[in-house]
């Protein structure tokens, strides 16, 4: 089933370990198509994903075709798309992104790559691996935001393709990273509520990032 988004998702899996955003079977990602996901198995390396992998729930998690369990996390993949427009998740143990989110309550806007995420990046608070109550706690920092970290954990994307949500993942882990660096150096200067303000004005007034054709 979903031979397209199948192979969509194994090279988003594979760009994801090549980046060293994920390391073995540190991440999963998931993509909808109608009421269906196309999710990574459990137990799968992103980097030595196959198409054979990969599992087809439904909207309540009924496996309806793949040789594997799907991922401990379904019920977050779930969440985000039972509760959001997403079209794809993607979620990775990546390690500035986990270092941020061990020691911070948000990921310091330490440069204004933060505003297309739709803010500040939230931290959502720790709960087990695959629960509910992890589910409940990513979505409440998701709220008016595409991209979240997670306690100890990881950072979690969403967008309308599976490429989006991993260009997003990837700003968040290269936000947490410039502020691991900018911490060794010394006192970050953060942007101001007013200063993102002004940013996010300046993107809707030229496009930005619109093709003007």
């Amino acid at each position: 089933m979903h031979e397209t988004e199948r192979a969509r998702v194994v090279a988003a899996g594979r760009r994801l370990a090549a980046g060293g955003l994920v390391v073995g079977t540190a991440g999963n990602l998931s993509v909808r198509v109608g009421d269906h996901l196309v999710v990574t198995g459990s137990g799968t390396e992103l980097g030595a994903l196959t198409p054979d992998r990969l599992t087809v729930v439904d909207l309540d998690g009924t496996v309806l075709d793949g040789r594997l369990a799907p991922t401990s996390e379904l019920p977050l993949h779930l969440a985000i798309h039972r509760s959001t427009t997403a079209a794809a998740v993607a979620h990775a143990h990546s390690p500035s992104s986990i270092a941020v989110g061990a020691t911070h309550d948000v990921l310091p806007p330490v440069h204004y790559a933060t505003v297309p995420l739709g803010g500040v990046v939230r931290v959502a608070e720790y709960a087990t691996f695959g629960t509910p109550e992890l589910a409940a706690n990513v979505l409440a920092a998701l709220d008016g935001r595409v991209a979240a970290l997670m306690r100890n954990h990881g950072s979690v994307a969403h967008g309308a393709s599976i490429e989006e949500a991993c260009d997003r993942l990837e700003t968040v882990e290269w936000l947490a990273e410039v502020y691991r660096r900018a911490v060794v150096l010394g006192t970050p200067r953060l942007l101001t509520d007013e200063e993102l303000a002004a940013v996010a004005e300046q993107r809707r007034r030229l496009d930005y990032g619109v093709d003007p054709g």
